[in-house]
């Protein structure tokens, strides 16, 4: 029962139930039986969320280092979207040529990364609970955003296309600005999503750029090809392009939603094809270097100097970064 409800086993002999953990605001909207289907493990990575910013935070103020990150809570929903798309770029010191630059979209992925955790934002990739048994599809979850004011997280689920990671980041990352703590899905609807949405997406793609795109968008098949080539040379995803290409009026919803299932389909085809391809492959890429590309080098660093200074245990810092105590050692010091 422990392993099933994914419970510490002294939890079965309280005098009551645990309490179930806070998820913060829910910003999805999910059908009935997925909600039910979904809900035991979404709670225990909202735990494990929880659990390591409450460490990471206490850390800080142990190391006297817990200074305030001074955007969080700086906005509200009336705020306009290219003033708050303005401020994020003044904090980020977030340059989209140089976004742009990089080789692939997980390098401009990592130039992103690397400017929000100088700000003192933690950000990880959290696609499952361990193993790929547990995977999160991106029906469930696409981020998850903790608005402290000291020690704030962004998790992205990274079994999303790794082009859509930026455009997550971002999202988040305007939660944090709104101060609002909670889950993200792929629901449109509610405003405050809308809002996270045309930030984000005038950040990657500004409105005075889409002007450059140009087709006839009723053949889904042509402007797919399209909107794919237009995409690839910004390093960002193809939904967000179609998105972009909706808000301003120039495809009807109908359209909009069946490029994004074009594109879904495309992304699950191509999804396959590298898991066959990398299974006629030996070997793979480092456990350590992995690790500590889905925990982020922010972590890493503050857990290596924590340790030197005596301000971890071994145990806890195993709890931060998501690995047993005995590679912890080995993962803070993967190059």
């Amino acid at each position: 029962m422990a392993k099933q409800y994914r419970r510490p086993l002294l939890a079965f002999y309280l005098a009551q139930p645990p309490r179930r953990g806070d998820r913060g605001e829910d910003f999805r909207t999910l059908p009935a039986d997925r909600e039910h289907e979904s809900a035991p493990r979404l709670d225990a990575l909202v735990r494990d969320v929880h659990v390591r910013q409450h460490l990471v935070k206490s850390i800080l103020e142990d190391a006297e280092e817990a200074m305030p990150v001074p955007f969080v809570a700086s906005v509200t929903l009336d705020s306009k979207v290219q003033a708050v798309a303005k401020d994020i770029c003044n904090a980020l010191g977030f340059d989209l040529r140089e976004f742009r630059r990089r080789k692939t979209v997980e390098d401009a992925f990592a130039y992103l990364r690397e400017r929000t955790e100088k700000t003192g934002v933690f950000v990880l990739l959290i696609g499952n609970l361990g193993t790929h048994h547990t995977a999160f599809s991106t029906d469930v979850f696409r981020g998850f955003a903790l608005a402290d004011k000291i020690a704030p997280f962004i998790v992205i689920n990274d079994q999303d296309a790794k082009s859509a990671w930026s455009f997550t980041l971002l999202h988040e990352l305007t939660h944090i600005l709104l101060g609002t703590t909670g889950i993200s899905g792929s629901d449109f609807s509610k405003r405050i999503e809308q809002f996270c949405n045309d930030v984000a997406s005038e950040i990657l793609l500004p409105n005075d750029e889409l002007g450059e795109l140009n087709g006839t968008w009723q053949d889904i098949s042509v402007g797919a090809r399209l909107i794919t080539d237009f995409a690839s040379a910004r390093r960002i995803s193809r939904p967000l392009v179609a998105y972009r290409l909706f808000k301003a009026g120039r495809i009807t919803a109908d359209i909009w939603r069946a490029y994004v299932e074009e594109f879904r389909k495309a992304w699950e085809q191509e999804k396959a094809a590298k898991k066959k391809a990398g299974q006629n492959e030996e070997g793979g890429p480092n456990y350590y270097v992995v690790r500590r590309h889905k925990v982020g080098s922010a972590l890493v660093e503050i857990v290596r100097r924590a340790m030197a200074e005596g301000f971890v245990t071994p145990t806890k810092a195993g709890r931060v970064l998501g690995v047993r105590p005995n590679n912890v050692e080995a993962l803070v010091g993967a190059q």
